[in-house]
């Protein structure tokens, strides 16, 4: 187990991405607090993983709620050596459509809520002494614009370069900032990504997935669990010398 005895915070983790993280890094011997907005949601998903999980209730777009949700995880846990940043949302329209609602809603939790949990995490880290590792999920939409996904593509850029700063800054305090930057990720929430596409570009409902799928150089898109390689990795010491980068785990949809 390459991660024993470790405490690891991980938002949006009632399901999908976040949920197949906690699960990964459980059986690598971590004691994991899911934290996510939907408080039922997120009971039954720390339910099901057993009692090295708990839930914790956590709006990222509330300063209130992420202290309140640091503040619970640590009484549960002890204390926290790891965070993981992946509560994020999605939306598609083209740029003469998008809105200040959907701008600021996107913005709010996917850069906002990246940045001040990252904070809450570094003020607790460097008051425990111990150092820690936070990763910030990206996006390869963050390392190129695309024509319906103007909002999301700057929402994920602007976590890569905050990454870079918070990753430079925090080091000297033995803390590792690091990102991954997923592909095309199947899972529950493409049904709303390929319903935008369906709209915009007028595909039937299933056709953009199906082709973004063919496109990925390995041959499918990704899943959850092709993800958790590389954010247990970066929680290891074997990563200790790595600060500030953004890993792509897209087979092989972006050469960085």
């Amino acid at each position: 187990m390459r991660l024993q005895g470790k405490t690891a915070l991980i938002t949006g983790a009632a399901r999908g991405i976040g949920l197949e993280f906690a699960r990964a890094y459980i059986a690598e011997g971590t004691r994991v607090a899911l934290a996510d907005i939907n408080a039922e949601a997120v009971a039954k998903a720390a339910a099901s993983l057993g009692p090295q999980a708990v839930a914790v209730q956590m709006d990222v777009t509330r300063q209130d709620s992420i202290d309140a949700g640091f503040t619970s995880a640590i009484a549960a846990l002890g204390h926290i050596d790891i965070l993981i940043n992946n509560a994020a949302l999605f939306t598609a329209a083209p740029i003469v459509e998008i809105t200040r609602a959907d701008y600021d809603r996107l913005f709010a939790v996917n850069v906002a809520g990246t940045m001040f949990c990252t904070q809450a995490a570094a003020r607790h880290m460097i008051d425990r002494g111990q150092g820690g590792t936070i990763i910030n999920m990206a996006s390869q939409a963050g390392r190129r614009g695309e024509g319906l996904v103007g909002v999301y593509c700057a929402t994920k850029a602007a976590v890569i370069s905050f990454t870079q700063s918070a990753g430079l800054n925090l080091i000297s305090h033995g803390i590792n900032v690091n990102a991954i930057a997923p592909g095309v990720v199947d899972g529950e929430h493409w049904d709303g990504v390929d319903a935008f596409f369906a709209k915009y570009e007028g595909k039937p409902l299933g056709q953009k997935k199906k082709e973004v799928g063919a496109a990925v150089p390995f041959g499918r898109m990704g899943t959850a669990a092709d993800l958790t390689g590389m954010a247990i990795f970066l929680a290891t010491p074997e990563a200790k010398y790595i600060v500030a980068q953004c890993f792509g785990v897209d087979g092989g949809n972006w050469m960085a």
